[in-house]
């Protein structure tokens, strides 16, 4: 991923129907404004998450937009998906490069400070999640990431930057030409017209 990419990172939610979730994204990835898909699932069944990435990967693929699979390291090496993400700071983000290699992406949730989202730049991250944004229940402890933590990371970071949890349109506009990426909020996924939806981040952000 590069800031060069289009803007929008979408996470599926993690109680979707995969097959459902099949025509929403067939139809918001050929809109063009989607780097990025993360799957996302409550199931701890590895042949559910298979499955679903097989599904997934039939849309992402032939658009060249990226899969990317929550945590689970060696199910992206097994299904050669795109890459992985990483969201507990505990696992060694190092390691986990060297069992994947040099050319999958590796990101990582760098919640709502400066010292996270360093470690995870530092060892040498792909890119860095920063947030929530705008929901204070969406992720980790609830401490929301201020437009200030992405002004300085901007200034003095070179590791591309997403925006995530509870980014609403009008976060995607404040947060532009500051962050590279934005997870949209998980909201998007019930308007009637979904791709419309994203579109409509990617122009608030762009």
């Amino acid at each position: 991923m590069s800031s060069e990419q289009p803007p929008i990172y979408l996470v599926t939610p993690e109680d979707a129907d995969p097959a459902e979730l099949v025509p929403l994204l067939e139809a918001a990835l050929d809109t063009g404004v989607v780097a990025c898909v993360r799957l996302s699932l409550a199931s701890g069944d590895e042949e559910v998450w298979k499955r679903a990435a097989d599904r997934v990967r039939a849309v992402t693929e032939p658009r060249d937009v990226a899969l990317i699979v929550r945590d689970h390291f060696r199910l992206a090496r097994a299904e050669a998906l795109d890459g992985v993400h990483l969201s507990d700071g505990r696992v060694p983000l190092r390691r986990v490069r060297g069992e994947l290699g040099p050319d999958r992406i590796i990101g990582g949730f760098g919640g709502p400070e400066r010292h996270q989202g360093m470690v995870l730049a530092e060892a040498g991250a792909d890119y860095v999640s920063l947030g929530p944004v705008g929901d204070a229940g969406a992720l980790g402890d609830g401490t929301l990431a201020g437009r200030e933590l992405f002004e300085w990371w901007s200034e003095m970071i070179e590791t591309p930057v997403v925006a995530e949890g509870g980014v609403t349109l009008e976060h995607a506009a404040a947060l532009k030409g500051l962050a590279d990426f934005i997870v949209p909020d998980p909201a998007v996924w019930q308007e009637p017209d979904f791709a419309a939806a994203v579109k409509a981040y990617a122009e608030a952000f762009t």
